[in-house]
């Protein structure tokens, strides 16, 4: 190599050997790279730390095998009159020896080879490939806690909310103790085991979803205690609906009886007494405020489910009456239709007419028997109009 060719690829290690530094100071830098240098990590995470930690070594020691050579390089260099053989050999050949003893304890072994000399190039590739398996080791762990641990903490601060609320309501919850030592638990495993810690996200959104449970439930709670009252009267006038609707619904249900043969009754709503005694059973909690608002809001629920029960019977009662008139509003329209198509003295169709007419006149009116007979009325009424 010329001097120039010399000065070049000087220039060119030297890039090199700084970009290769920073990378280094850069990994030894990383938030995750601290964590698990001062920590004693467990599981598959251990297995995989020790590992690059053996690899971590491996790499400073060749890039410091690596800064020797291009140290002589420039001081051979900086002479006046510079050994250009010398020189290109360093920056060429196989100028890196890499001896036994310099290899870390952990890495030795009694059969070690006498040594290594390599070049630059193998030095660099081998430096790339050791940083790649440390890198890689603390990516994974970074984005494990990355994904685990903000669930943890949401969790925590949940937990530290609904003991706010525990403490004002002046309760001891031991749902929130076991949660407590659930909590310490997963943390503990996450924090010290990051890798085999993937497999218990499930447990991780359990936790999350059983504190927001257990927060929610202090919430109303304390609503509870305040407005209590209120929602007891306001309960009592639901329950009065019920009751109103639950008759309603048997009214229409003699009506449908007298005037509807055989119809295929729903079973009668009957829940307003029940909730009344359930409703005075509220006063019996006093200062029980947790068990007070799951009842109020059991209750607030049953309310609505018996309300909505009710006057769905009554409506669906109410649609067999629907049915008998929109049956009667069928054959009146066909009968006008007859009339159009100029057959009003047609004895045939007069027959079919008032045997449908006398079923939906009758009481009670067999609906199945009467929808059969407005069928036939109407398709003798079709083939008249379609004969012309």
């Amino acid at each position: 190599m010329g001097l120039a060719e010399i000065d070049h690829a000087l220039r060119r290690r030297t890039e090199e050997r700084d970009r290769v530094a920073g990378d280094l100071l850069d990994l030894d830098d990383h938030p995750s790279h601290r964590l698990l240098t001062g920590m004693t990590p467990a599981g598959e995470t251990g297995r995989r730390w020790r590992h690059a930690q053996g690899r971590y070594v491996t790499l400073w020691w060749l890039f410091d095998a690596y800064r020797r050579v291009l140290d002589l390089a420039q001081e051979l260099r900086a002479v006046n009159r510079p050994d250009v053989a010398a020189l290109t050999a360093l920056l060429t050949g196989p100028s890196a020896e890499l001896k036994p003893d310099d290899v870390p304890v952990e890495k030795r072994s009694l059969l070690q080879a006498a040594g290594e000399r390599v070049t630059l190039d193998v030095l660099l590739a081998r430096m790339d490939e050791a940083y790649r398996e440390v890198a890689e080791t603390v990516a994974a762990v970074d984005a494990a806690w990355t994904d685990l641990l903000p669930v943890l903490d949401g969790a925590d601060a949940a937990r530290a909310a609904a003991r706010e609320l525990a403490r004002d309501l002046d309760v001891n919850d031991p749902d929130l103790e076991r949660l407590d030592a659930e909590a310490a638990r997963l943390r503990a495993a996450v924090t010290s085991d990051p890798l085999g810690s993937r497999e218990r996200r499930g447990e991780l959104d359990a936790l999350a979803s059983a504190v927001a449970a257990r927060r929610a439930a202090l919430d109303r709670a304390v609503l509870a205690r305040h407005d209590h009252a209120e929602r007891t009267r306001r309960l009592g006038e639901r329950i009065d609906e019920v009751a109103e609707a639950e008759r309603e619904a048997l009214r229409v249900r003699d009506i449908v009886v007298a005037k509807i043969a055989a119809p295929a009754l729903p079973a009668m709503p009957d829940q307003a007494p029940a909730l009344r005694d359930r409703l005075g059973a509220l006063g019996t909690l006093g200062g029980r405020w947790l068990e007070l608002a799951e009842r109020l809001s059991g209750m607030e629920r049953a309310a609505d489910e018996a309300l909505a029960r009710a006057r769905g019977v009554a409506d669906s009662l109410g649609g067999l009456i629907g049915r008998r008139d929109e049956l009667r509003g069928r054959l009146s329209a066909f009968q006008a239709k007859a009339v159009r198509l100029g057959h009003a003295e047609d004895m045939a169709l007069a027959d079919l007419y008032g045997k449908a007419r006398d079923l939906l006149w009758t009481a009670p009116c067999d609906l199945r028997r009467a929808t059969v007979a407005v069928a036939e009325y109407q398709r003798a009424i079709t083939r008249i109009g379609a004969a012309g």
